[in-house]
Order: C-alpha cells, then structure tokens, then sequence
C-alpha cells in the first residue's frame, strides 16, 4: 500500500462499524486501487472472478459493468495481463496511458496538483510508504485513501472534499482513456466498471449530507 495512516497521528482505535452502503463503496475503491496497482495476480483474478451479481439487476450501468469486469476475470490469465499492463502503463519509456492526477490536471507530472494533494494528505494524517517512490496522485492511490477515508468513519463531507479535489475533475476521463486504449483487452472492462462506478460516487456524494 503505497499511502498509510501516519505513526504521530492519533487514530480511534476503536472498530468503526459501517453501514453496507459505505462498505460497497470502500470495497469498490479498493477492487479498482488492486486492478490499477499492479497487473492483478492469480488471487486478485479469482476474486474480481466471483463478484457477479444477480442478473435481474442488469439495468444498472454499475451492475452490468461488474458482470463484465467479473466475467473478464475468469477468462484472463495472469501472465498475459503481466504484458497488458506493462503496455498500458509502463511501456518502453512510458505507457499508452499516465495514471497520474497532474498529468491529467496540468499536462505534466510533478506539478501543483501533487503538491495540494501531498499537503491534504498530511493534514488527514496519511504519509508516504517509505519502500514507495512513485507519487501520490496515481489513480491507484487515490482510490486507496478513499477507501480508507470510508474504512475509518470519516465524515462524508472531508470525503467529498477529498474527491472533488483530487479525483472527480479528471479521473473520469482517465478511465476513458483506458477504454479506449489501443492495448486494453481485460481493461476495457475495467475501465468501464471504474467509469460507471465515478458517475455514481458523483451523484452519491453530491446529494450525501
């Protein structure tokens, strides 16, 4: 995990109890944050593999695009989603797509964007893994402090200012991009689980009080 909670703030030890609602959300930040990580291994494949949902449920975008991300799953092999993602993001040099939030933002890496997202971190107590180089706005990050922001109880609204800050003005159209990308077999079907996934953490968090 490349972002953890830091040592010298002080966390409620006690079990933050969370309604299901909240629990699917953490659990789906946390699928993309595994999917985008890394090329998913054997044990990540097997799980995405099992999370089909009941097919009377198909009018969901949301649902749909789970059954199909599920169904790639258990009909991808792990070595050649190796390759796929080395395509995809590391590449020769660089990757068809640059999974960075200030790229997005600001058309180049490093920029004011990571340094706003850097200081908010701190200030919600989240430091830099030190095995960890790479910056903190890459989309897999990100996901993984929302997920951890729902995990820990925090208050909806520190959510939403989380989101709207450092995901919701570009995350989007990097999953557009994902779709659309010339390497992009098993992760078309990830890109389009995490494009409908934002539309409707855009509305949620919109109407959340």
């Amino acid at each position: 995990m490349p972002l953890s909670p830091a040592e010298d703030i002080d966390h409620n030890d006690a079990a933050v109890v969370l309604p299901d609602e909240q629990l699917r959300r953490a659990g789906i930040y946390s699928v993309l944050a595994a999917l985008l990580r890394e090329a998913p291994t054997d044990a990540v494949l097997d799980f995405v593999g099992e999370l089909e949902v009941d097919a009377a449920n198909h009018g969901n975008e949301l649902l749909v695009s789970l059954n199909m991300l599920s169904l790639a799953a258990r009909h991808s092999a792990s070595q050649a989603l190796i390759d796929e993602y080395h395509a995809l993001f590391i590449g020769l040099g660089r990757g068809e797509l640059v999974p960075y939030g200030s790229w997005y933002q600001t058309g180049f890496l490093m920029e004011k964007p990571l340094g706003l997202l850097r200081a908010d971190l701190a200030q919600l107590g989240f430091a830099r893994s030190e095995d960890v180089h790479e910056p903190e706005d890459h989309v897999a990050a990100l996901f993984e402090v929302m997920a951890m922001l729902i995990q820990q109880g925090v208050g909806i609204e520190r959510q939403r200012r989380f989101f709207e800050a450092h995901i919701g003005s570009w995350a989007e159209r990097f999953f557009g991009d994902l779709g659309n990308a010339g390497s992009a077999v098993f992760y078309r079907s990830v890109a389009r689980f995490g494009h409908a996934f934002l539309a409707m953490e855009n509305r949620y968090l919109s109407l959340a009080d």
